[in-house]
């Protein structure tokens, strides 16, 4: 693992998303029609738009003293839903309860690379005939999915996805945005269950994957009141992740959100996963170019391993 291999990672391929500024705690985003303000602790520095672009904003999510409380305050009409694209994915957004809106937009680089990554094992199968090693889908899981972004992005470019994660509400959700896409029915498995439980039950049963994107939360429960605890539970995730990689895997990504870790660490974490295996470790960071100042929002921290 050499020291300079640490990289900001930029979503600019955006048509229905934009950055419009942040600053002094808040940003200024728009979401299709829509423009919104939401927290930002990371903006610590002025705006750069005046007041009376701000004030146009359809609504403003106005933080309680919880981690994630708050409600939103409404200054205009907003639709219930609405449908958004990122190049061959479409998708619905709305804003929640939990101050997100359904899509994170700086891991559409992320979605990008895993584009690439499944397309490459798909053109260096159709070149090797031994089909013993390499099986006619590329198998990959996507454990604390959310609304199937990553999901989406992985079966778009060939691959038979599981997607787990322990919200019927945020499956439910992503199962709409599979139909709207237009992937075939059988192109993704949902899985409504305790990430870590589901993982370690493929582990007995001696399933394999070819690749795993995790995103786990800070702190989380299941359906059955399961206790994640990122600092407890994600070394015994990685483990049974490393147990059900197949003879010849692709790529594992891990995302971290609302965690006070590095880019590094997450890397040694992949590091010590992916021991003894040929590959190659990148980390860095997911942010976000606004587009009044220039500056970069980071918003996440990343590692991924991957066969060149």
């Amino acid at each position: 693992m050499s020291d300079n291999f640490i990289e900001i990672h930029e979503s600019n391929k955006w048509l229905d998303y934009q950055l419009l500024d942040s600053g002094e705690g808040y940003k200024l985003e728009r979401f299709g029609q829509h423009i919104f303000i939401r927290p930002e602790p990371q903006a610590i520095w002025k705006r750069a738009l005046p007041d009376k672009d701000w004030i146009h904003a359809s609504a403003k999510f106005e933080p309680s003293g919880e981690e994630s409380g708050g409600h939103w305050k409404y200054r205009k009409e907003v639709a219930e839903r609405w449908e958004m694209t990122y190049g061959n994915l479409r998708f619905w957004v709305k804003p929640t309860a939990g101050r997100h809106m359904g899509v994170f937009p700086e891991s559409a680089s992320q979605w990008d690379w895993l584009g690439e990554v499944i397309h490459r094992r798909k053109l260096s199968m159709k070149s090797i005939n031994d089909a013993e090693k390499i099986n006619d889908k590329i198998k990959v899981i996507n454990l604390f999915g959310y609304t199937g972004l990553a999901t989406l992005a992985a079966a778009k470019a060939g691959a038979k996805v599981t997607h787990v994660d322990a919200s019927r509400t945020s499956v439910g959700w992503a199962r709409k945005n599979q139909e709207l896409t237009g992937l075939d029915q059988d192109s993704i498995r949902w899985i409504i269950d305790d990430a870590l439980k589901f993982i370690r039950r493929e582990e007995r049963r001696g399933v394999k994957y070819d690749g795993f994107i995790l995103d786990p939360p800070k702190f989380g429960r299941g359906p059955k009141g399961e206790v994640w605890e990122i600092f407890k539970s994600l070394p015994g995730l990685l483990s049974a992740c490393r147990s059900c990689m197949s003879a010849l895997p692709l790529f594992v990504v891990l995302t971290m959100y609302a965690v006070r870790v590095s880019a590094v660490h997450l890397a040694q974490a992949i590091l010590e996963m992916t021991e003894g295996m040929q590959g190659v470790i990148e980390c860095g960071e997911l942010g976000l170019r606004e587009q009044s100042a220039g500056r970069i929002l980071s918003q996440a921290v990343f590692a991924r391993w991957h066969i060149q």
